[in-house]
């Protein structure tokens, strides 16, 4: 694949976003939605861009993992931890846009505050140790418990958990006291699944801008009470898209945990606060099915291995996007073909929520 091809893909992205967020922004005749996007896109491009002569400067460089892929070594010493750049501004925006219920606005600063600082302990630590291994997995795992349990349970007592779930406009299910496991598991499941995503450049960010500016839309459809959040999807789809700038193969920088926990995190909580955890379920189709992959590897293997005394795997590594790339497809195409399909479960979303 060509170099202008990778650059049509990207661009692709930005119209067809941009397009999106201001259609939005004209049908509703409110301007903030294009506003804070292409604040957000431009700020991101800005700072990432200084972020990465930072980097460099501090010799601030990513190490490969020893079982990753052979093709992976190349990106020995690209420079990391660039969710440094762009989530704090998201933060900012956050505190600054006009959200229904304070406690709500205070709840989310919170929980991506929350993740943020563990993603960026996890690349500090790694960096330290000068290996791709940071925070064990059950001390990551821990604070991820802590921070989701102080956001669910404040959450309940200021009612800003519904318990109904909404699968389409006019029909929901209604969960009663299971609502409360549901909306722990979504924060703490998606932040881990666009962490487990992040392996191929580009793959992450890429999704998270359209899974960002699908929710956006999606909340307008659904709920106008929620324009706050919606401006925040839009916000965050420009982030992405700006970092996307430079995470586009070849990555000259990666977005670390600092990055891929708080995404996950931020689409968790806008399930939980707009009651949309079938929507986004589907629209988080790429990272709920990297992280499936994973999950069956694991399972499969250990199950074998108690039958058999020989362990056996489904795919030749996991995640999904690892075995595709050793079945010899370049990760530019994987990741462009993640890339459609995502946009094609966000075209899905809209036209069920359109049609019923």
């Amino acid at each position: 694949m060509t170099g202008k091809t990778k650059n049509l893909s990207y661009s692709f992205l930005i119209y067809a976003i941009s397009l999106t967020v201001l259609f939005c922004s004209y049908y509703l005749k409110d301007f903030n939605f294009i506003l804070y996007f292409l604040l957000s896109f431009i700020s991101s491009l800005i700072t990432i861009h200084l972020g990465l002569k930072v980097t460099r400067k501090l010799k601030i460089f990513q190490k490969i993992r020893e079982e990753g892929p052979v093709t992976h070594k190349k990106k020995e010493n690209t420079p990391t931890i660039g969710g440094l750049f762009f989530i704090p501004i998201f933060l900012i925006i956050i505190l600054s846009i006009d959200i229904q219920f304070s406690p709500t606005k205070i709840l989310f600063f919170l929980t991506i505050l929350g993740y943020f600082l563990i993603g960026l302990i996890d690349d500090i630590l790694s960096i330290k140790n000068k290996r791709n291994l940071g925070l064990k997995g059950k001390d990551k795992l821990t604070l991820q418990i802590i921070i989701t349990l102080f956001l669910v349970i404040f959450s309940a007592q200021f009612n800003l958990i519904n318990s109904e779930i909404r699968i389409i406009e006019k029909f929901s299910i209604n969960t009663e006291a299971f609502i409360y496991p549901i909306a722990f598991l979504s924060v703490v499941g998606l932040s881990n699944a666009v962490n487990l995503s992040d392996g191929l450049d580009g793959l992450v960010a890429g999704c998270s801008s359209i899974v960002f500016c699908g929710l956006g839309a999606e909340i307008l459809i659904s709920n106008n009470q929620f324009i706050g959040l919606s401006i925040l999807c839009f916000s965050m789809s420009g982030l992405c898209l700006g970092f996307l700038k430079f995470n586009q193969y070849p990555a000259k920088i990666f977005m670390g945990d600092t990055g891929s926990l708080s995404l996950g995190a931020t689409i968790g909580l806008i399930s939980i606060f707009t009651s949309s955890f079938i929507t986004v379920f589907i629209l988080s189709g790429i990272f709920v099915v990297e992280t499936l992959s994973v999950v069956l590897q694991v399972l499969f293997f250990k199950i074998t291995k108690k039958v058999n005394g020989e362990g056996k795997r489904i795919f030749l590594m996991s995640p999904l996007h690892h075995h595709l790339e050793l079945k010899g497809i370049h990760e530019k195409k994987i990741v462009h073909f993640f890339w459609k399909t995502n946009i094609f479960l966000v075209i899905l979303v809209i036209v069920l929520k359109i049609s019923f």
